[in-house]
């Protein structure tokens, strides 16, 4: 951890990279898919969500401002954690939105709903 992030302890890196920026990135990533936004979205916010993350680690803790393996390190676990984010919210909206055409695979992903089978067709019933 060391070389990575260097002269910070695992504390300081749970708690504002884990903690406050991965909350910050989920809550992110969920409002972007409430929005009907696409995806790159996530990536564009969480590049700059990295930088006030890495700016956290500088102001808190007087950590190494410009570290390029820690900013690297910080925005590709924003970048995963906000882009799982978007696609529960995108599956939970599918699904609640086009019941009828969608149901739910699993919690990030969703799948046409088969036809219906035709009802039973009744026979000897007066059609006219």
């Amino acid at each position: 951890m060391s070389e990575f992030y260097p002269g910070q302890s695992l504390l300081e890196i749970l708690s504002v990279t884990g903690l406050l920026g991965g909350g910050a990135a989920w809550l992110a990533g969920r409002a972007i898919a409430q929005t009907w936004r696409p995806v790159w979205h996530v990536v564009c916010y969480m590049v700059i969500l990295g930088a006030a993350v890495r700016f956290g680690h500088f102001a808190l803790f007087d950590a190494k401002l410009l570290s390029l393996s820690a900013s690297a390190g910080d925005t590709a676990y924003l970048v995963a954690l906000g882009c799982l984010s978007w696609r529960v919210t995108r599956t939970t909206q599918m699904v609640g939105q086009y019941p009828w055409l969608y149901e739910r695979v699993s919690p990030v992903s969703w799948r046409e709903r088969a036809p219906a089978a035709p009802g039973p067709h009744l026979e000897g019933t007066a059609s006219s």
